[in-house]
């Protein structure tokens, strides 16, 4: 049986509705911001943009002792709460249900490159006076820490990431089914649709739904938007349940493709599907099959070049490694794959794909989507189930210098006596990896890993967020960093690259997801083949309690990754300079 293939994909539509907004006025991050609606939003070019999960405080009661979770569990699937909703305590109950997450508001805050705030934008949500079901919202899951990668669309007209079509305080949704695609065997019986959303340099937010990812959550989403292609690129994980898996849950892992809805939620069709984009299978690399669907539980995601990468950084299968899809290899036409044993390079002629995967649905549950066309990326690890390979944002400055942020091993062991997390102190791959091509070799090869600055293993205060130990875990609520998650970069005039980051944590609360962390920079020599001195990251911006920090990218109509110029008049070029800055 060969499965249907995707609905041939529409271009951008010549108007599109505007839906209610809400412009947050601050001067700061904080979790209790003013609101006033806004029409006359607009993202400059030039700006980052930090995507933001934010703790409604209120929004469920949760009872210990009484509370089921999940929610409408069945037996023998159901535990009684541990903790009440309160912050952060709530995430205690992650100690009984290891799918407990509540949903939250998504907020989106223009920053100037050294991280001052401009101003905040709110994603529709249910919390919001007039957002009833039936209109356009989304919402993130607090506290998936993987979720909200901001990536601009490859025409960088808007900006895009990932939620779900949820009220906010709902739990459990990001292990929830979704509507097309029932996992009998998943403990968490609600369904929820998966959104990608776009925001334009207007502030205008439009919503597609999806069915992929069922039992688990998308992460990212890059809009093709060249040439009317009008399709989304998705990477995130599938499946809650037993083994073996529904098919629904093996097509919507990994990689996934979705066209663009041109409707309003309320008025947009079921979007069928799932449409498997990539599929990857350890057996490419000469080993023995694990579960299938779970060797793409991807998490970081970009397109330089017309080639799709990914990174695997989680989970107890498969390779956490770099991989690409390769749209060359075609049986039919007798054209090679780039990996024929799993680990390549991207062949030159690679082209962007607009179809899914025509996969064979007979061999779904033995062999997961086949034909595999996905490949290790040429030099980066193959181990199985590494121990030290946890690679999660990836950014290219140039066709031969990659960098790779890994988050660390989220190991919370913790010394008193140092005051300090002893393996997330204690390792080296952990942070910002530098990688370059050796095309002699046909192969990546990293030179450095940068990590100075960001004091792995050392805690930190919040203001507002406990101190002393979590009596659930008996270890400190304080976070340290652990590594890196999101990143985004530019290329400088002066040979030099900026490179802004998601930090990941770790800590004794009860979900080090939901910990407070920062947004980092750095500045890297390009050409650099050796560590260079005095390369340190500046923390920009630190979490208050009640948020957590997951995306960041350029704002909508930002060029191409190199450093921005503007006829700013007496200004010049050196638009960083005090006279040229902002003055709203």
């Amino acid at each position: 049986m060969i499965a249907k293939g995707l609905r041939p994909p529409v271009g951008l539509p010549l108007s599109r509705p505007v839906f209610a907004l809400t412009l947050l006025a601050s001067t700061a991050l904080a979790s209790s911001l003013a609101h006033a609606d806004g029409d006359d939003v607009h993202f400059r070019p030039g700006h980052l943009l930090l995507s933001r999960a934010v703790f409604v405080n209120n929004a469920v009661t949760i009872t210990p002792g009484v509370t089921q979770l999940p929610p409408n569990c069945v037996s023998p699937n159901c535990v009684t709460a541990t903790a009440d909703g309160t912050y952060p305590t709530v995430f205690n109950n992650d100690g009984v249900d290891g799918s407990f997450g509540l949903t939250a508001k998504i907020l989106l805050d223009e920053l100037r490159l050294d991280g001052r705030h401009l101003q905040s934008l709110e994603v529709p949500n249910s919390a919001q006076r007039g957002v009833s079901q039936n209109r356009d919202q989304m919402v993130t899951s607090f506290s998936s820490k993987s979720e909200l990668a901001l990536n601009l669309s490859l025409d960088h007209r808007s900006v895009t990431f990932m939620g779900y079509l949820a009220p906010i305080g709902a739990i459990d949704v990001s292990n929830s089914n979704t509507p097309d695609v029932i996992d009998p065997t998943n403990p968490v019986p609600g369904t929820y649709y998966r959104l990608v959303a776009e925001v334009d340099e207007n502030g205008r937010f439009h919503f597609t739904k999806v069915n992929g990812y069922s039992g688990n959550n998308g992460r990212a989403a890059i809009f093709n938007d060249r040439h009317g292609a009008g399709v989304f690129y998705t990477a995130g994980n599938a499946g809650n349940g037993g083994n073996p898996q529904p098919a629904g849950v093996i097509t919507g892992a990994g990689m996934q493709i979705a066209r663009e809805a041109d409707a309003p939620l309320a008025r947009q069709a079921d979007p069928g599907g799932p449409f498997p984009l990539g599929s990857f299978n350890i057996t490419e690399l000469g080993q023995k099959a694990d579960k299938i669907g779970k060797d793409t539980n991807f998490r970081g995601l970009t397109v330089f070049n017309n080639v799709i990468y990914t990174t695997k950084g989680s989970g107890g299968n498969g390779i956490n490694t770099v991989y690409f899809i390769d749209t060359t290899g075609n049986a039919a036409n007798g054209s090679p794959k780039a990996c024929p044993n799993g680990v390549g390079l991207p062949a030159p002629s690679a082209s962007l794909p607009t179809t899914q995967i025509f996969y064979d649905g007979s061999k779904l549950a033995g062999q997961g989507v086949t034909p595999y066309n996905m490949c290790v990326l040429s030099g980066f690890p193959t181990a199985l189930k590494s121990t030290t390979s946890f690679p999660f944002g990836i950014w290219f400055a140039d066709a031969n210098t990659l960098y790779v942020a890994d988050e660390g091993n989220g190991t919370a062991t913790f010394d008193p006596t140092s005051n300090s997390y002893t393996a997330a102190k204690a390792q080296t791959s952990a942070g910002l990896q530098k990688w370059v091509l050796d095309s002699n070799a046909g192969a990546w090869k990293q030179v450095y890993t940068l990590q100075a600055g960001l004091d792995l293993g050392v805690p930190y205060t919040v203001q507002g967020y406990p101190t002393g130990n979590n009596a659930a875990t008996g270890k400190p609520w304080s976070p340290a960093t652990d590594g890196l998650r999101n990143i985004t970069g530019r290329v400088n005039r002066d040979g030099s690259v900026s490179i802004w980051a998601i930090t990941s944590t770790v800590s004794g609360s009860g979900d080090q997801g939901a910990d407070p962390n920062k947004l980092v920079m750095i500045t890297d020599k390009l050409s650099a083949a050796t560590l260079p001195a005095g390369e340190r990251f500046v923390t920009l911006r630190t979490a208050n309690a009640g948020e957590a920090l997951r995306g960041v990218s350029f704002t909508p109509g930002t060029g191409d990754g190199r450093e921005e110029t503007h006829d700013r008049g007496s200004c010049g070029r050196d638009h960083r300079s005090d006279d040229c800055r902002d003055t709203d």
